[in-house]
């Protein structure tokens, strides 16, 4: 299968970069957006992964990858059809990738980012990837 490419977003205040690097993997959970959702579920291990600090300076500050598919989350409350994944941090990119760097490049001007800016788990395509990873130094 081929691989896909995802990003995830998290408050620096909640759950940060560090700590991802620090725990080292964690099943990304409290997600509870119904497109959000279906973008969890359609995820496989292997799939990489940016990850984007939305608050601060928003930007991408590293990569991991999806360790175990879709399972339920267990901190929906009960009787809710809610999912998570588990992830695996990777390396941080030597140079964060901010939002505003991302509006200035035009191969990076149908990322979803940029057009949903509020869905908190979102597609990106491997071009889209392979720019941000390059643009970050990894």
């Amino acid at each position: 299968m081929t691989t896909q490419y995802w990003l995830v977003k998290s408050e620096p205040s909640t759950y940060a970069w560090a700590d991802f690097a620090r725990d080292g993997c964690t099943d990304w959970t409290g997600v509870r957006n119904f497109a959000a959702r279906n973008h969890l579920r359609a995820m496989r291990p292997g799939d990489r992964v940016l990850f984007y600090e939305s608050g601060g300076p928003k930007a991408v500050v590293g990569v991991a990858k999806v360790a175990r598919a879709a399972f339920s989350d267990q901190t929906a409350p009960a009787g809710e059809d809610w999912s998570a994944v588990e992830l695996k941090a990777g390396a941080p990119l030597a140079h964060p990738v901010t939002l505003a760097e991302i509006k200035t490049r035009p191969a990076l001007a149908n990322m979803a980012l940029l057009k949903q800016s509020r869905l908190s788990v979102q597609p990106v395509g491997a071009a889209e990837f392979a720019l941000i990873v390059r643009l970050g130094g990894a």
